[in-house]
């Protein structure tokens, strides 16, 4: 991103993976990683916004070459630069979601592929905002174990709990919700008023089934973005949530859906929020690091 006539950035030793300017410079690369260390309203356990530098750092640990896709994708994807985190020094979710937006649109509009990593997830609503102002017949798929779809919690619109009912403020189009296993009442009730365009996947009923992955495919649109809560996963996969549920979904069907998702749809961007990192506990951020590098990696090879 430039400020002035400098491009605004981070040195090898902080971007993501590590890799050299060549493949990481902002002018040249396609591929954007926006950290956005931003939490105000966690309800449990805190520390979300320590999240996108554990990710950052855990990257470095990723081996660089892809057994499973047979290629080193930061030398094929065209570039993954870094921005230094912000938060635009603002202390409310709406604020942040409109500077975000705008921030987001600048970089959509110089052909950019945008990677947010959020702290707690209204961090990232801004930036869904400009996806679906670029991409009017755009699919929002969010991945979590919770629905998000409280219009307010704990006195707050912009609370973590709320974020989906944010996007569906400027959303009119489909919202798919997968791996969902926490619901409240009146989510259940915004839900039904929006049956035409929310669809929930919960997680009993698709962890075991892969052949789900092809229906959940089929209700979307062309154009897709995905929102990705890590708490989605089970905590036996990723314990570090503040908000962690059982039941949650595995590696290999998370990696299974972007498998068969970059080959039957356009993923035009994605985010990533709420881990909370444990001190001395490693692989959660390590599996962050190494799923957005896949997601990375399935899109060259499949949508190139």
């Amino acid at each position: 991103m430039k400020k002035g006539s400098k491009t605004v950035g981070l040195k090898e030793n902080k971007n993501f993976l590590g890799i050299p300017k060549e493949y990481s410079d902002f002018e040249t690369s396609k591929y954007v990683i926006l950290p956005v260390p931003y939490e105000k309203t966690s309800t449990y356990g805190k520390g979300s916004r320590k999240g996108p530098e554990a990710i950052l750092k855990a990257s470095h640990e990723v081996e660089l070459y892809d057994v499973a896709l047979g290629m080193e994708t930061y030398k094929e994807c065209g570039g993954i630069t870094t921005l230094s985190p912000t938060t635009f020094e603002v202390k409310k979710g709406e604020s942040l979601a409109t500077k975000l937006q705008d921030f987001v649109m600048h970089l959509l509009n110089e052909d950019k592929f945008v990677i947010t990593i959020g702290g707690e997830h209204t961090s990232v609503v801004g930036a869904i905002y400009a996806y679906i102002e670029k991409f009017p017949k755009l699919t929002v798929v969010q991945f979590d174990a919770h629905s998000d779809l409280r219009d307010s919690y704990m006195n707050s619109k912009w609370n973590h709990a709320c974020a989906m009912a944010r996007v569906l403020d400027k959303h009119k189009g489909k919202l798919i919700q997968v791996g969902i296993r926490s619901v409240g009442p009146e989510e259940l009730d915004i839900r039904g008023k929006n049956s035409d365009r929310v669809v929930t996947y919960y997680a009993y009923d698709i962890k075991e089934d892969f052949g789900k992955i092809e229906k959940i495919i089929d209700d979307l649109t062309e154009y897709v973005y995905i929102t990705f809560d890590c708490d989605v996963f089970d905590p036996s996969v990723i314990p570090a949530t503040g908000t962690p549920e059982p039941g949650g979904l595995t590696w290999e069907w998370v990696d299974g859906f972007f498998c068969e998702l970059s080959q039957r749809r356009k993923i035009v961007g994605f985010d990533v929020s709420e881990l909370l990192p444990i001190p001395t506990l490693h692989h959660p951020q390590f599996i962050i690091a190494k799923l957005i590098y896949r997601i990375i990696g399935y899109i060259t090879k499949y949508q190139s």
